[in-house]
């Protein structure tokens, strides 16, 4: 078992050949096994799908490099991704603010574990900035703070204006709806015809041809 990471720390030994000592073949023999081991444990801890655009190897060594490589550009580019994605999110109203926080925050945790740390007060900054313009209130009352907000504190204050915001939308569609039949009265009522002026107009021809 001390052995068994043996082709990872040492280079590949020449094959022995008759001329070699027996210590020597015994030494190639622990290698090639741990070699093969060694293979076996790398390849088992891949996904295998990654598996297959990487090179094949039988040095257990030199292949774990490539591995290691190629994660490492793997990671560079999920980094970027995540960065992307973070800086270019926009809230657009048709979720809700709680869930549109928490994928912020689900972005900064995929980076921490990249080793990129975002701090909390960033993810603060950048939701306020990127809500819509109707978040306008708390924007103003968090911009005229001295004490900054955590993400603990954020959400809920968040929720509540966009609940908010909710009521008064509805309220005001309520009362537009309820505006409207009055509206749609006043000009059915219009539209009809004043059976009282018409029979005043006619009793006032009829007296004016007696004349």
């Amino acid at each position: 078992m001390m052995n068994l990471d043996m082709a990872l720390r040492e280079d590949k030994p020449p094959k022995p050949t008759n001329e070699n000592t027996e210590v020597m073949r015994a030494h190639y023999a622990k290698w090639e096994r741990s070699n093969r081991l060694s293979l076996i444990s790398i390849k088992r801890s891949i996904v295998k799908h990654l598996l297959r655009g990487i090179p094949k190897s039988n040095n257990a060594k030199e292949f774990l490099v490539v591995v290691v490589n190629r994660y490492q550009t793997s990671d560079n580019a999920e980094v970027e991704h995540f960065i992307d994605e973070l800086m270019n999110m926009r809230y657009d109203d048709m979720k809700g603010v709680r869930e549109y926080i928490l994928k912020m925050v689900h972005l900064q945790t995929r980076l921490k574990a990249l080793n990129i740390l975002i701090p909390d007060k960033f993810i603060v900054h950048q939701a306020l900035n990127t809500l819509s313009s109707s978040f306008s209130q708390i924007k103003t009352t968090y911009n005229t703070l001295n004490q900054s907000w955590g993400l603990n504190d954020l959400i809920p204050k968040c929720v509540a204006e966009e609940e908010k915001l909710k009521r008064e939308k509805n309220e005001s569609t309520h009362l537009v709806a309820l505006g409207k039949p009055n509206k749609q009265k006043r000009v059915e009522n219009a539209r009809k015809p004043n059976f009282h002026s018409h029979k005043k107009n006619k009793n006032f021809k009829k007296s004016g041809s007696e004349k």
